[in-house]
């Protein structure tokens, strides 16, 4: 298995279409959520636009922090996995909820390890980002997430229970030795 994470460019335009809208419509039928919301809060159908839009400048009026996205691809098999979004720094909202990493893996790859594997390459890029403390978090009943945070050297602060009602977990991955 020939996993990496890439910068999204058009040569992969198909490969996000066929993926975003099997995401789409397992959220759909099942009321999933969409993680990372990156690569959801814009049309796919406008390429252009969509790759413009997928990394976040720094806004202090918006309150908007620098964000980069990447996918993870199976170049074995030309195939687009997931996704990663990563904050380079972090803001009250995310210090609670979100962190510097919002991960995803498409639906009919779920539960394959592809997610522990994607975060372990997006830890990296943290590292080059000079992010030495990572903070990842995840909804208590998301078992999947928690167990690819864990395998990745996350060590639970704490739970919280959200304003949603969720019960929030936060964990912190130390990168000063890797």
């Amino acid at each position: 298995m020939n996993l990496k994470l890439i910068r999204l460019s058009k040569a992969y335009e198909k490969q996000l279409g066929e993926m975003i809208d099997e995401w789409r419509a397992d959220q759909e039928q099942n009321h999933t959520d969409h993680s990372p919301w990156a690569i959801f809060k814009n049309d796919y159908h406008d390429f252009d636009a969509y790759l413009k839009g997928l990394d976040d400048r720094e806004d202090k009026v918006r309150g908007k922090i620098p964000s980069s996205t990447f996918f993870l691809l199976d170049a074995d098999r030309d195939r687009l996995l997931g996704a990663v979004n990563i904050r380079h720094k972090l803001n009250d909202a995310l210090l609670q909820r979100g962190g510097h990493i919002g991960d995803g893996v498409r639906p009919t790859e779920r539960r394959k390890g592809y997610a522990t594997e994607m975060i372990r390459l997006a830890l990296a890029e943290c590292k080059k980002l000079g992010i030495d403390r990572v903070l990842i978090t995840c909804d208590k009943d998301n078992v999947g997430s928690a167990k690819s945070i864990v395998k990745n050297g996350g060590v639970l602060e704490n739970e919280y229970i959200h304003t949603d009602g969720k019960i929030v977990q936060r964990y912190w991955i130390e990168l000063g030795g890797k």
